[in-house]
């Protein structure tokens, strides 16, 4: 029960990694809102774990803005938002990509946790400053923004902003008692990964494994594990990391 009385936000929680998230964070204790565009998938996971759903377009502000108050609204505060919600593009050279898809990468990828921060984080420093509460915002970023890898440019350096937002972020409100942390999968067994193979054949999963050392893809239950540990107390002196999940792919 590390995280228990934790109230926390998961965006993307209706499947892949938010979906495996938000599971671990309610087996440990937490309250959680399950966020998700798919209403249907929401509402599916929200029902198995006793959860409460909200149907929310993270690259939206209005919407963004109606998360953070049904978390306020249902549980009375927010401990923890993980901004998980995100997409990529198939692998492509840079120049084919269309500025439309150019668009909605950067809409959820970036924009979508500066939409959440303007929500979440005036409430956090209000609430430091009057009880000494502590929280916690976890940013999804991927071993993409670590080491590109070719074809996939601008999903690439999509998550190379979410590291360096998660570091400036973690320099900037640690003296309001929040961290900011961030977690770099490989990829999964997910929606995803058929994206980022471009096909999904034996032949192109050998080749996307023979990259990974330990000779899987990361998993929700992975990420669900290094999810619950950064955002529980036990982590309490770390801020700033992009921590890889990723079976020694960045190595």
């Amino acid at each position: 029960m590390r995280l228990e009385n934790k109230i926390a936000i998961v965006t993307g929680a209706g499947s892949g990694f938010g979906e495996g998230i938000a599971r671990k964070f309610v087996a440990e204790g937490a309250q959680v809102l399950i966020a998700d565009r798919d209403e249907a998938a929401a509402q599916r996971v929200a029902a198995e774990l006793g959860a409460k759903a909200i149907c929310a377009d993270v690259a939206v502000a209005a919407d963004v803005h109606a998360m953070v108050e049904a978390a306020y609204t249902h549980f009375g505060g927010l401990d923890i938002l993980v901004n998980n919600a995100g997409i990529g593009h198939t692998p492509q050279p840079l120049e084919d990509l269309s500025e439309d898809e150019f668009d909605r990468i950067l809409a959820v990828n970036v924009k979508a946790i500066y939409l959440a921060a303007k929500e979440v984080v005036p409430r956090f420093k209000q609430e430091f400053l009057r009880s000494k509460k502590q929280a916690v915002i976890l940013n999804i970023a991927s071993t993409a923004g670590v080491s590109p890898r070719p074809r996939l440019a601008w999903y690439n350096a999509s998550k190379g902003w979410v590291i360096t937002a998660t570091r400036a972020m973690a320099v900037e409100l640690a003296p309001f008692g929040v961290r900011v942390v961030a977690l770099n999968p490989v990829a999964g067994e997910t929606p995803l990964l058929k994206t980022f193979m471009g096909e999904d054949t034996p032949e192109v999963r050998a080749k996307f494994l023979a990259s990974i050392p330990i000779g899987r893809f990361s998993t929700p239950e992975d990420m669900g594990n290094a999810a619950c540990f950064l955002c529980s107390d036990e982590a309490s002196i770390i801020t700033g990391v992009a921590m890889e999940v990723d079976g020694g792919r960045c190595i």
